[in-house]
């Protein structure tokens, strides 16, 4: 069983920046591929984007494309999605997700274990 904790999230500006960050325990981390997600007021859950195990691979939703970027520590169980030029859309709240790999994948969906989110504001 993995437990993922998110934190970073805030309120910013447009146009401003964040880092989120995903810290894993209670699994091998390095066997996971992993996720960000989020879910904005009145809307489903959409998919941001995904790592595979040693970084190999990554993707994104086509909006982040060039304004998030998703790294992992392995040593430090840690995931990050770093957030640039923001802007109010990006509003809502970000989960992080784990999905036992066996091959090197940056996944869409499929992802076995959640974090409880964290809220991200943009807003002038």
């Amino acid at each position: 069983q993995v437990q993922l904790v998110e934190s970073g999230g805030g309120l910013v500006q447009p146009g401003g920046s964040l880092r989120l960050s995903c810290a894993a325990s209670g699994g091998a981390f390095s066997n996971y591929a992993m996720g960000w997600f989020r879910q904005a007021p009145g809307k489903e859950r959409e998919f941001v984007a995904a790592i595979s195990w040693g970084a190999i691979l990554t993707d994104y939703i086509d909006s982040a494309k060039g304004r998030f970027t998703i790294s992992r520590d392995n040593a430090k169980n840690t995931v990050y999605l770093q957030m640039n030029s923001l802007k109010p859309e990006d509003t809502a709240v970000y989960y992080c997700a784990a999905k036992r790999a066996t091959t090197v994948q940056a996944a869409r969906s499929g992802y076995d274990f959640w974090g409880q989110g964290t809220q991200v504001t943009v807003s002038s």
